[in-house]
C-alpha cells in the first residue's frame, strides 16, 4: 500500500514535471584561448578531479599534478602525488586547497593540505600531510567535504565509513581525527551545513541520507530517509535556500533539512552528476540514446556516450536551459558563469542571460506570472517589478479577464500613476474592478480627493451601502482618505446619515452643522452638538447659526448663550472639565441673534448685567431701549411705572452711552429719563427749554432756582420766556425779578426793555424791583463817594511825607531793636521805614543789605503783585477772549484797567548789590510803596 502511495506521489510529480516549460536562459559557448588567436581552448589530459574557487578552477590528473586554470585561461601545474590526484576540495572563503592522491601503488590515500597563498620552492605550500584510513583495512576514498570554518573536515570511503576531522584541519597538531559514521553501504556524498553556531553534516549513500550534530559533543545521528544517490549526485543549495541537502536520484530530487526531508522533485533519469549555485539546480543525466553503462552506481561514464545537462530552477519551476555534451567531467561554477569540462579537452562556458532578456522572453510568450516569479527571485527592483505587473495588466485586460486585471494594476498601485488604470474601467464601465482599484488606492494612503470623490461616487451608484458603510466606519487608524471629500460628496448624493457620521467621528464640527442645520433640518440635535464643543468653535458656530437657531429653538439657544458668555463648560466628558481654562464670550457680539426675539432677548441682556456688572457697553444700550420700548406700550399704569424706574435705574446706573441713551428716551418720550441725562449732562438749558415747551411754569422756576447758580443766565431766559407770554404770568415775572434784583443779574434798563413786550406786565409788576434797584444804587454813590474822599485825603498825606523826606531830615528815635526788641546799641542799623535793628540782628535775619528785614515780605508782595499787572498788560488775546465769552463785557473792561493794563508804569527796583543807603529817589520809591500797602 505505501509504495502504490509512493508512485502515486512520484507519477503525479512528473506529471507536473512535464508541464515545466523550457528557456534557453544560458548562452553556450565554447572557451576559446585569447592568447592563441582565438583557437579553441584545451584542458590537460588525463583530468580525475575538478573543483573550482578563489577566482581559478582546480583540476587533478592521473599523473599526480594539481592544475589552477586562472580567468586569463593562463595553466599553472605543481606535482601533488606522485602516483594520482583523485579528489580536490577548494574552500570558497580561504585560500585552502585539500586533496586525496596516491603517492605509491595499492590502496593508499593520501590526503594533503595546500596553502595557495604560501609558496614552496615555487610551489603553494603544502601544510599537512596524512592518510585517509579508516581503520585498519585500507578502503578507497569515495567523497570528500571541509567546513568553511576551517575546524571540520569529512572523508567519505567505499566501505561505508566517515572519518571526520576535528579542529585546524591545516595542522596536525590541532586537529584529532575519529571515525564518525559506519555502514555497508559506499558513502556517495558529503556535505558541511553552517547556521550560525549550528554545523551538520549530511552524509549520504547509495541507499539512504544521514544527518550528524556536530554542534553537540556526542554526534547526534538521525537517518533523513531511505533514498540515496550516486557519487557526485548530491550538493547542498544556497544559504538563500535554507541550505538545504540535494540528493539527486534516478526517479526524484530530494532536499532535506537537518531534521526532516523538504520537497522532491519528480526527474526522471540516471543521474550522474549534481550541482546547486545561485539557486539553480545542474543535473546531468545520461541521454536515453545512448547506451547505459555505470560504475558505483552511475558515477562513471562510458566514453562514447552522451549526457543532458539540464539546469533547473526549482522555485519558479521551470527549466532554464538543457543541451547535450560529451562525456562530461564536470561542472564547476566561476567568474560568474558555469564551465562544462569534457573529457576530449574542451570546455564550453555556459554565460546567464541578464535579468531583462530574460522578462522579455517570458513577455513575449505571455507567460506574466512565471516573469512576475523570476524577478523577485532575482530581487529586481519595485520599478521593474511594477512594470511587469502592468504589462500583465495590460494582457488580462486585451483579454477581456478584468477580473485579473484590475488585481495587477492594484500591485502596480505607488508607482503606477492612477489615471492609466482609471481611464481604462471608465471607458469600459467596470464599476465593480475600479471600485477595487480605488479601494487599494485608498488603503495605501495614496488616494487623492479626486479619488475619494470617484470611489463615493461608485458606492452610490451601485448602491451599495455595506460597502459603503464599511469604507466611511473603518477604525481611524484605517482611514486612508480625505474625509472632508468624503462628506462632501456623501451630501450631494443624499447619504447624509452617512456624511453626519463621518463629521462626528472625525471632529469636522463645520461639515456636521452644515448638514444638522440646513439639510437633516435637526435643530435641537444641532443646538447640543454645538455646547460640547471648545470654547472657540462653539463662539463661532453660534455666530454662524445663532439666527437659526434662535427660530427654532429660542430657549435653548438662549440658554446657551447665557452660559457662552459668562462662565462656558462643554457638554462633554467630566474628566475634560477640571482641566479646561473656563473662557467667556463677547455678549455684544450675538445681539443681533435676538433680531425677532425681543423676549428672549431681554432675558439674556437681563441675566448678562446680573452675572457681570462690566458687560460691554452695547448690552446696557439694548437693554435700556428693550425696557423703554415696553415702558411705551405699557398701558397698565401700575406696571409702567416698575418698567419706568427700571429704565431709570438703567440710566442711573452709568453704563449706558449718554447720546444714545439721550436719542433713545426722546425716541420713546421718556421725559424723566431726558429730564435726568440733562441734569447728568450739566444741560440746565435744555432742562429750562423742556419745561418751557411743555409750559410748565412752576418747573421752569424750580429749575431757575436749583440750577441758577451753576448758570446764572437762566433767570434771564425765564424772564424772556415769561415777557413773550400774553397769559397771566405777574406772580413767576415777580418771582424772577426778585431774584434776578437780589443777585443783580440785569441792568435795570435791560429788564423795562425785556418786559416790555408783554401786554400784560404792568408797571406795578416792576415798581418793587425798580424801587429797590434805585435804593440800592443810591446807597452805592453814596458809599463810591465816601471812598473817594478817604482815597483823597490819604493821597495828600503821602504827598506830604514824600515831599517831607525829599526836603527834611529823617529823626531815628527808635529805642529798641525791631527784631529782638532789646534797647538798642551801637553800632545799629536804621531804615526810613522807621525800624531799627542791632546791627548782629540785621546781618543774621536780612537777605539784602538794601532792605529792611522786616518790611521785606510785604514788599516782595507789592512787588510781584505790580510784576503780574505787567505781564498781563500785552495779554490782548485773552483780554479779546475772555471780553467775547462773558455776559458782562463792561465788568471784563473795569477788571482791567483795574489791573492797570491799560497803564504806563515803570517799576524801578534796586540793581544787585546796591547798598542800602544807595539813592534817595529809590529810598522815596520803596517807602511810598511800603505806605500803599499798609493803607491799602
Amino acid at each position: 500500500m505505501t509504495q502504490l502511495f509512493v508512485d502515486a506521489v512520484n507519477s503525479g510529480k512528473m506529471a507536473a514535471f512535464l508541464q515545466w516549460r523550457k528557456f534557453v536562459f544560458f548562452d553556450k559557448d565554447t572557451v576559446k584561448d585569447p592568447a592563441d588567436n582565438g583557437k579553441i581552448f584545451t584542458l590537460p589530459t588525463g583530468i580525475l578531479a575538478s573543483d573550482s574557487g578563489r577566482s581559478h578552477i582546480v583540476l587533478g590528473d592521473m599523473e599526480g599534478r594539481i592544475w589552477l586554470l586562472s580567468r586569463s585561461l593562463q595553466l599553472m601545474s605543481f606535482q601533488a602525488y606522485k602516483l594520482r590526484v583523485t579528489h580536490l576540495f577548494q574552500l570558497k572563503q580561504h585560500s585552502i586547497l585539500v586533496s586525496v592522491g596516491q603517492d605509491e601503488p595499492g590502496i593508499n590515500p593520501l590526503v594533503k593540505v595546500w596553502n595557495l597563498e604560501k609558496r614552496d620552492s615555487g610551489n603553494p605550500l603544502c601544510t599537512r600531510i596524512f592518510p585517509a584510513i579508516p581503520g585498519n583495512k585500507p578502503t578507497e576514498v569515495s567523497c570528500l567535504s571541509v567546513n568553511e570554518n576551517l575546524n571540520f573536515m569529512a572523508i567519505g570511503f567505499t566501505d561505508g565509513s566517515v572519518v571526520l576531522t576535528k579542529g585546524d584541519i591545516t595542522r596536525d597538531r590541532h586537529s584529532k581525527t575519529l571515525n564518525l559514521h559506519e555502514g555497508s553501504s559506499p558513502v556517495t556524498g558529503l556535505a558541511f551545513r553552517q547556521m550560525a553556531k549550528m554545523t551538520n553534516l549530511f552524509v549520504a549513500t547509495l541507499e539512504k541520507v544521514f544527518c550528524y550534530t556536530l554542534s553537540n559533543k556526542e554526534y547526534p545521528k538521525l537517518e533523513l530517509g531511505p533514498h540515496g544517490c550516486a557519487l557526485r549526485c548530491s550538493s547542498l543549495s544556497d544559504p538563500s535556500q535554507d541550505s538545504q541537502f540535494v540528493v539527486a536520484g534516478n526517479e526524484c530530487v530530494y532536499l532535506y533539512q537537518p531534521d526532516e526531508r523538504g520537497p522532491c522533485f519528480a526527474f526522471d533519469g540516471h543521474k550522474l552528476l549534481a550541482l546547486w549555485h545561485r539557486g539553480y539546480l545542474f543535473l546531468l543525466t545520461r541521454d536515453v540514446k545512448s547506451p547505459s553503462k555505470t560504475g558505483f552506481g552511475g558515477g562513471e561514464s562510458s566514453q562514447s556516450e552522451k549526457q543532458l545537462l539540464t539546469v533547473y530552477d526549482l522555485d519558479n519551476k521551470f527549466i532554464a536551459y538543457s543541451a547535450t555534451f560529451d562525456d562530461v567531467i564536470d561542472v564547476v561554477a566561476e567568474w560568474g558563469s558555469f564551465y562544462v569540462l569534457t573529457r576530449d579537452g574542451q570546455m564550453f562556458v555556459l554565460q546567464e542571460k541578464d535579468t531583462q532578456t530574460k522578462l522579455e522572453m517570458l513577455f513575449k510568450k505571455n507567460l506574466f506570472v512565471m516573469a512576475i516569479n523570476l524577478a523577485k527571485s532575482q530581487h529586481l527592483d519595485s520599478d521593474g517589478l511594477s512594470e511587469i505587473f502592468r504589462q500583465y495588466g495590460d494582457h488580462l485586460y486585451l483579454k477581456g479577464d478584468h477580473d485579473g486585471a484590475i488585481q495587477q494594476y492594484i500591485r502596480t498601485i505607488g508607482k503606477l500613476e492612477p489615471s492609466y488604470v482609471i481611464r481604462k474601467f471608465l471607458d469600459a464601465q467596470r464599476i465593480h474592478n475600479l471600485t477595487a482599484y480605488l479601494q487599494a488606492l485608498h488603503r495605501q494612503s495614496l488616494a487623492n480627493a479626486d479619488h475619494t470623490t470617484l470611489l463615493l461616487n461608485c458606492y452610490t451608484k451601485l448602491k451599495d451601502s455595506s460597502k459603503l458603510e464599511e469604507f466611511i466606519k473603518s477604525s481611524e487608524s484605517e482611514v486612508h482618505f480625505d474625509v472632508e471629500i468624503a462628506i462632501k460628496v456623501l451630501r450631494q448624493a443624499g447619504y447624509h446619515s452617512h456624511s453626519v457620521f463621518l463629521a462626528e467621528r472625525h471632529k469636522n464640527h463645520e461639515w456636521y452643522l452644515k448638514i444638522q442645520l440646513e439639510d437633516l433640518k435637526n435643530y435641537q440635535e444641532g443646538l447640543r452638538y454645538i455646547g460640547r464643543l471648545p470654547f472657540e468653535q462653539a463662539e463661532s458656530n453660534m455666530k454662524r447659526y445663532g439666527k437659526t437657531l434662535m427660530h427654532h429653538v429660542p430657549e435653548g439657544t438662549t440658554l446657551l448663550l447665557k452660559g457662552l458668555c459668562t462662565n462656558y463648560q462643554p457638554s462633554g466628558d467630566t474628566a475634560e472639565k477640571d482641566h479646561l481654562d473656563r473662557m467667556k464670550a463677547n455678549s455684544e457680539e450675538f445681539i443681533p441673534i435676538f433680531a425677532n426675539n425681543p423676549r428672549e432677548l431681554k432675558a439674556f441682556l437681563d441675566h448678562m448685567i446680573k452675572v457681570d456688572p462690566h458687560s460691554p457697553q452695547g448690552v446696557y444700550d439694548t437693554l435700556l431701549e428693550l425696557r423703554l420700548q415696553d415702558w411705551a406700550h405699557e398701558q397698565d399704569l401700575e406696571r409702567k411705572n416698575i418698567l419706568q424706574e427700571e429704565a431709570l435705574s438703567l440710566l442711573r446706573s452709568n453704563n449706558t452711552v449718554f447720546d444714545k441713551a439721550l436719542v433713545l428716551c426722546q425716541m420713546h418720550n421718556f421725559k424723566e429719563g431726558i429730564l435726568y441725562l440733562y441734569e447728568k449732562g450739566k444741560l440746565y438749558q435744555q432742562i429750562m427749554h423742556h419745561h418751557m415747551q411743555n409750559e410748565e411754569y412752576g418747573k421752569v422756576v424750580q429749575a431757575c432756582k436749583q440750577y441758577g447758580e451753576q448758570e446764572c443766565c437762566l433767570w434771564e431766559q425765564a424772564l424772556g420766556y415769561f415777557a413773550r407770554k400774553e397769559e397771566d404770568c405777574k406772580a413767576y415775572i415777580s418771582e424772577v425779578l426778585r431774584h434776578i434784583d437780589q443777585k443783580n443779574l440785569m441792568p435795570p434798563l435791560l429788564v423795562v426793555q425785556t418786559l416790555a413786550h408783554n401786554s400784560t406786565a404792568t408797571l406795578s409788576v416792576i415798581k418793587d424791583y425798580l424801587i429797590s434797584k434805585m435804593q440800592r444804587e443810591s446807597q452805592q454813590i453814596d458809599d463810591d463817594e465816601h471812598k473817594i474822599c478817604q482815597y483823597r485825603e490819604e493821597t495828600a498825606h503821602v504827598r506830604s511825607e514824600i515831599q517831607e523826606l525829599k526836603t527834611s531830615a529823617k529823626i531815628f528815635q527808635k529805642t529798641k531793636c525791631s527784631m529782638c526788641n532789646s534797647p538798642l546799641e551801637l553800632p545799629s542799623v536804621h531804615f526810613l521805614c522807621s525800624h531799627s535793628f542791632h546791627q548782629h540782628c540785621f546781618e543774621s535775619y536780612a537777605e539784602s543789605e538794601a532792605e529792611c528785614p522786616t518790611c521785606t515780605p510785604e514788599n516782595r508782595k507789592v512787588i510781584d503783585m505790580l510784576r503780574a499787572q505787567d505781564q498781563k498788560r500785552d495779554l490782548h488775546d485773552l483780554f479779546n477772549r475772555q471780553l467775547h465769552s462773558s455776559n458782562d463785557g463792561f465788568s471784563v473792561v473795569a477788571d482791567y484797567f483795574g489791573r492797570g493794563v491799560f497803564n504806563k508804569l515803570t517799576l524801578v527796583t534796586d540793581p544787585p548789590g546796591s547798598r542800602a543807603m544807595g539813592g534817595l529817589e529809590a529810598n522815596l520809591q520803596r517807602d511810598l510803596l511800603i505806605h500803599n500797602k499798609r493803607n491799602g
